[in-house]
């Protein structure tokens, strides 16, 4: 076994050019030499000497009677993996205490040197928190526009629940016409690459309808039922579907009926029918109100919230870890990535991604937001901000109802994930985000 196998746990082997064992350019970065004495590696060595005797079962010896010597000599770099396995750590977390630094990454060795009689020494490089001087948070204001809503506004929301309640009869046979809705049946196969086929039954296309791509109302204005189309479709790049995205389908459509679409008249019938708190339209407009305004403020708060973050960031800007924007970049890919697949997207698709370019793209606002955190962090300190535990369990039921899996189970998965303290910190933060936002008035 090589002596440095253990270094793929909480320390990183990494061979590095030699710099001063003081403070680098940038003032999260640092590097110290750690020295252990030799009188502690020969104890601990000699400790393990004595459990591999006990061990060891070599031809020609009985167990436990191995001489030291043969042991030394056998394993050799077995011993020397174990001495810097129990010694590193320790005297690296002894060094930074002793020098008042607290790492907020692993430590990156180096300079690695262990010979029998002489002490053990590496050196070791680190990002610590920089100093950060928190000022004039209690002096952020945030804006707050009125919010309105229009007549306008609540009648368009009218319009899309009547299409949403629209019906839909057939009418004799004639072509399709603009306006018209065709039953169809659809298949379509990609002309290059291993995409997956589409395939759809029974569904209505609006001969041209906004919504409906220009290639579905060209080729099947005119169609009467019975009749089958073939035709090629080309989809954008930024097309909202993942799977159709930038490739071009071959179709066979099969039209099976013509329908014409009914919308219900906005009368006091039709707000009953949405359901029994409603007494008429008046009640119904009043709710359609109340709902939209509602919104609108959560939006206008949430808006507000982030230009305050941005105002706080900037009021006490501070470099910011490298390792805590790439595990930050981390959580957006992957958060991103999840959403893609809920989309359909195929994990063949995602492999080809160009994720040096996703990366990139994520630094900045991954930067930002682990400024925003700890900043958030620190004035919570500083205003004894704490989450209770009742809080945290109304969190934990929400995400059971959500997943519809029991609390206990949801609890002890994040417990076992350590997700739980990061829920715990998210609580806090927002917590602390709502304390600035009210002060701010």
């Amino acid at each position: 076994m090589c002596w440095t196998s253990w270094l793929w746990g909480c320390f990183v082997w990494r061979e590095r050019r030699k710099v001063s064992p003081t403070e680098t350019s940038e003032n999260t970065k640092r590097e110290i030499q750690v020295e252990v004495p030799a009188d502690e590696v020969g104890r601990t060595t000699e400790s393990l000497v004595q459990k591999y005797q006990k061990l060891a079962r070599l031809p020609g010896f009985r167990r436990g009677h191995v001489p030291a010597s043969i042991i030394r000599q056998r394993f050799s770099e077995d011993i020397k993996s174990e001495v810097v396995e129990a010694l590193v750590p320790r005297y690296f977390k002894q060094e930074t205490a002793k020098q008042g630094l607290i790492p907020v990454s692993r430590p990156h060795v180096s300079g690695l040197h262990i010979q029998e009689g002489e002490p053990l020494r590496f050196k070791a490089s680190f990002e610590v928190m920089p100093q950060i001087k928190l000022e004039d948070y209690k002096e952020l204001r945030a804006e707050r526009p009125e919010i309105t809503i229009s007549d306008q506004e609540i009648d368009e929301i009218l319009n899309t629940l009547r299409e949403q309640h629209a019906t839909f009869s057939a009418i004799e046979e004639r072509p399709l016409a603009d306006g018209d809705f065709a039953q169809v049946s659809l298949h379509g196969q990609p002309k290059e690459g291993d995409g997956k086929p589409v395939h759809m039954d029974d569904i209505l296309v609006e001969i041209g309808g906004r919504n409906t791509m220009p290639e579905f109302n060209d080729n099947l204005r005119g169609a009467l039922p019975g009749q089958e189309k073939s035709f090629a479709v080309v989809y954008a790049k930024d097309y909202s579907d993942q799977r159709l995205a930038g490739r071009a389908f071959a179709y066979t459509v099969q039209v099976h009926s013509i329908k014409q679409k009914s919308l219900p008249e906005l009368d006091d019938h039709f707000a009953k029918e949405l359901g029994s708190e409603f007494a008429g339209m008046e009640d119904l407009r009043k709710r359609i109100r109340e709902d939209t305004l509602a919104r609108k403020k959560r939006q206008g708060e949430k808006a507000a919230k982030e230009k305050l973050l941005a105002e706080l960031v900037r009021r006490n800007d501070f470099p910011v870890p490298e390792s805590m924007v790439e595990q930050q970049i981390e959580v957006r890919l992957e958060r991103g990535l999840r959403a893609l697949a809920a989309q359909g997207m195929r994990s063949e698709d995602m492999k080809k991604m160009d994720f040096s370019r996703l990366r990139a793209e994520q630094w900045e606002p991954s930067a930002q937001e682990v400024k925003a955190s700890v900043l958030l962090e620190m004035i919570a300190d500083a205003e004894k901000i704490e989450v209770s535990d009742e809080e945290v369990d109304h969190e934990i039921q929400a995400l059971a109802r959500e997943s519809k899996q029991a609390p206990d189970a949801i609890r002890a998965r994040l417990t076992r994930d350590g997700a739980l303290a990061r829920i715990k910190a998210r609580i806090r933060n927002e917590k602390t985000l709502n304390f600035l936002y009210h002060q701010s008035a």
